[in-house]
């Protein structure tokens, strides 16, 4: 695979929507699309929408079939967890603690 980085942008519902191309593989913002829901503070969405067990559930069933490296006692942990209110999520815990490939995430812009 290419490492080559092509950034591009779409336009949803009058809101700029960044994706990232590495090699063949799209990355489509979130924090860009949680905007939408809350311009101040785009990350609060985004930890709600990670505390969802059918999302977790997702993010799992398509990192046990895209990456072999994905740790699934981590994500069994998580599953058992979320949706309940002590349930935390954030992108990068996800990744940290599964070896996820499928979220990229960096602070800032």
């Amino acid at each position: 695979m290419s490492n080559n980085l092509i950034r591009s942008e779409i336009d949803v519902k009058g809101s700029k929507v960044e994706i990232i191309k590495i090699g063949d593989i799209d990355y489509i913002s979130l924090t860009d699309l949680a905007r939408y829901a809350d311009e101040e503070e785009p990350r609060l969405p985004i930890r709600d929408w990670m505390r969802n067990k059918e999302v977790i559930s997702y993010l799992g069933l398509w990192e046990s079939i895209h990456n072999k490296d994905f740790k699934g006692g981590e994500f069994d942990s998580f599953k058992n967890d979320a949706g309940s209110n002590k349930f935390k999520m954030s992108p990068q815990k996800w990744i940290k603690e599964t070896n996820a490939i499928g979220i990229i995430s960096k602070s800032g812009r």
